[in-house]
């Protein structure tokens, strides 16, 4: 599969360069969104159907409608935390403070709506603007102190957690208004009953694709994580787009947040334990390259489902969940592996 080209040092056509070339704008940001990235999420997506067909033949509930929704609210806390990911490793970046900052989120909802008697909307949107201001810190520490986004998000996570303990004192925050546990609740689809939470979280995806695919701010995204500089030279800040995708990955953590209580009915101090590993797995399960500049947002669900539905099927064949971590931990290492031969072929 070819891959697109920077047009950073490229002569113009028809004659010598007359100097150093400067890259054209257009051919930079235009290449990134459209070309070929469907079927990028191929594999991933006949990795799904083939998982899906072989559970099927172990286990006569998998594909009961009952089941393949459990399996879609199994997966939308990681499935809208993995929207964030992605944006953060569309830039050649990641973020392994996602899962902590998410379970701070949540207890943040949990106790303003709680302790302090705040209306459920405000207890909302203070949790959201709790986890945007990590992101901001995030980003502020890697587009201004110059430091690796691996450290930063590893010191943050940290962070992250001790304020979810410390806050919190360790304990479970019950008795949550019924708004915060809304999107939890269920409506029947042909005798299936559908949670508010995962319609939300394809709303998101949906939102998401159309915004990288169809946007200038997207295809800068996609432009900053291929070629930094040569995004530089076009006029274009990579320090405000990174820091408004660190920023916007907090806004996503922030909505996990909401749906984590919505699903689990409490505030748990001890969620996110797995999450930002999980969330991981997701992007690079669904073709996001880790090098940067190349995925496709559709492939972060197909991969978030990948990782449910082998959990689910393997839980339906009755086999130990120490198995399903481990089967997660091989599909993670044959996607990065495939991703660093994709990426040595191209150069």
């Amino acid at each position: 599969m070819s891959h697109p080209r920077s047009a950073a040092g490229v002569p113009p056509q028809g004659g010598a360069a007359s100097g150093p070339a400067k890259p054209d704008p257009r051919r930079l940001l235009d290449a990134f969104p459209r070309v070929h990235l469907p079927l990028a999420t191929l594999g991933p997506l006949l990795a799904l159907l083939a998982a899906c067909i072989f559970f099927a033949t172990q286990s006569d509930r998998f594909l009961t409608g009952a089941n393949l929704s459990l399996v879609l609210q199994q997966v939308m806390v990681v499935g809208v935390i993995a929207i964030g990911q992605t944006l953060v490793i569309l830039t050649a970046g990641i973020d392994l403070s996602c899962g902590m900052v998410m379970a701070l989120g949540g207890i943040v909802m949990s106790k303003f709506a709680t302790d302090l008697g705040l209306p459920p909307g405000l207890a909302i949107a203070a949790g959201l603007a709790v986890t945007a201001l990590f992101g901001l810190a995030n980003g502020l520490l890697v587009t201004k102190v110059r430091l690796p986004a691996f450290i930063v998000t590893l010191g943050t996570m940290n962070i992250a957690f001790a304020a979810t303990q410390l806050y919190s004192g360790s304990q479970t925050v019950t008795d949550l208004p019924p708004v915060l546990t809304a999107l939890g609740n269920t409506f029947a689809v042909g005798g299936t009953e559908v949670a508010w939470g995962t319609v939300l979280m394809l709303a998101l995806y949906g939102l998401v694709w159309f915004a990288l695919r169809e946007t200038a701010a997207g295809r800068h995204v996609y432009a900053v994580g291929n070629n930094r500089e040569a995004t530089r030279l076009t006029g274009i800040s990579p320090d405000r787009v990174l820091l408004g995708v660190y920023v916007l990955a907090g806004l996503f953590y922030g909505i996990a947040s909401l749906l984590s209580v919505s699903r689990t009915g409490v505030g748990d101090p001890n969620a996110g334990q797995t999450e930002n590993l999980d969330a991981i797995t997701a992007v690079v399960l669904g073709g996001t390259s880790l090098f940067g500049g190349r995925g496709w947002i559709v492939g972060s669900l197909i991969g978030a489902l990948i990782v449910g539905v082998f959990r689910n099927g393997l839980t339906l064949m009755g086999v130990s969940s120490i198995y399903q971590i481990l089967v997660t931990g091989v599909l993670v290492i044959l996607a990065v592996a495939t991703d660093q031969l994709s990426h040595r072929s191209a150069r």
